[in-house]
């Protein structure tokens, strides 16, 4: 069993090995990494190979190992890896199933005495593999540029080998499955990356509720703290107007007209409409609150790309870390914090980094055994 599993990945190896776009994908991502390498940063600001660049930071703001753990999570993690090089790779690996079923090739396969799931899972392994070796490059050039330029060996960014190859898995079990029912290359892996931006549009639906929610939350509290505001401002000019001896309207049978002045008179309206505006605030949380839950539900249920991704900068750098690579005026105008409030974008960021790895890896796994094990039914099952 072991000889025939091994005789099937030097197959899968020597299919990779033949692939143009695997080695133009690799040379790539080295060159990402040497491009990172000719950035760095002084007392004087960001630097690019002997030119310095207008950027308000420099390294008495912010340390040099910092400065390469941000770019490593914030362009080759977020930008290169999870979006540039995840495209290539489903590009380069989509063809897996539909190339193996319709070539023909697949009778003699299922000729050899091999089961149709270990040869179904050897070609997923495969595709997996694609992926695997452009981390393994991307994190060993960085570890050793972190290493020699920011003076700092950082080996939790090898975390980003399982982490982003589990963001990779999501998506390519749904292309192995459409390859499957589609038998189409392009079919499949059209329709993979219709699904990718359908998760990033739930994610940021799922943003933008928990900012609604957050901006209903504060203008409640808001309005209560002006309600409590003006009742005691109404208290202590009731308390002066017992200090001094006057009359206190509605009291002791003096009529309101009689002894009200127009301040208590206005403060008294003030306070009804304060009131007034008190249920429509509560209203409001409520609804948003509603809505919120009902994304969350719908996330649930599909992979969490954004969040598994996520997780690696949780790891590696901290959230004072972060504000100190983003001057203060910018942090007031972080996407999802603009809503003319300045404190909802941190009330944002707690909900969402507060969510458990659990939930986060957990129920995308599960999304994925399900999506990968109709896909080898089917194989399994089907009469070619």
């Amino acid at each position: 069993m072991w000889i025939q599993t091994w005789a099937l990945m030097l197959d899968a190896y020597r299919e990779l090995n033949a692939r143009k776009l695997f080695w133009i994908t690799l040379i790539l991502t080295g060159l990402v990494v040497l491009v990172c390498a000719t950035l760095g940063i002084d007392e004087n600001g960001v630097t690019f190979l002997w030119f310095d660049l207008p950027l308000p930071i420099n390294s008495t703001v912010v340390p040099v190992k910092v400065f390469y753990l941000s770019l490593f999570t914030g362009f080759g993690v977020s930008l290169w890896l999870t979006w540039i090089a995840t495209i290539l790779a489903l590009v380069g690996t989509a063809g897996i199933i539909p190339d193996l079923i319709a070539s023909g090739s697949i009778e003699t396969m299922l000729s050899k005495p091999i089961s149709r799931l270990r040869l179904f899972m050897t070609k997923y392994v495969f595709g997996l593999l694609f992926m695997a070796l452009q981390l393994l490059l991307f994190c060993g050039g960085f570890f050793m540029l972190i290493g020699v330029r920011g003076g700092s060996w950082q080996p939790g960014i090898f975390l980003a080998i399982p982490i982003v190859l589990l963001f990779f898995s999501y998506l390519f079990s749904v292309c192995v499955l459409l390859g499957m029912l589609t038998r189409s290359t392009v079919a499949s892996l059209l329709i993979t990356l219709l699904l990718w931006f359908g998760l990033f549009g739930i994610n940021l639906t799922d943003a933008l509720m928990i900012s609604a929610r957050a901006a209903a939350q504060l203008n409640l509290q808001d309005r209560q703290e002006s309600l409590d505001n003006e009742i005691g401002i109404a208290e202590r000019h009731l308390d002066l107007m017992r200090r001094d001896g006057e009359p206190i309207p509605g009291e002791a049978g003096v009529p309101l007209a009689a002894g009200a002045t127009n301040t208590l008179e206005s403060v008294n309206e003030r306070i009804q409409r304060r009131r007034e505006n008190i249920p429509e605030a509560e209203d409001r949380l409520e609804r948003a609150k509603k809505w919120e839950g009902r994304i969350f539900l719908i996330k649930t249920v599909f992979p969490k790309t954004s969040e598994t991704i996520g997780l690696l900068e949780r790891n590696l750098i901290s959230d004072e870390d972060l504000d100190r690579m983003m001057p203060e005026e910018e942090q007031d105008d972080k996407v999802l914090g603009t809503m003319a409030d300045k404190r909802i974008n941190p009330i944002v960021q707690d909900t969402i980094r507060s969510r458990s790895m659990t939930w986060i890896i957990g129920t995308s796994v599960v999304f994925e055994l399900v999506v990968l094990g109709a896909a080898a039914f089917i194989f399994a099952r089907r009469d070619f």
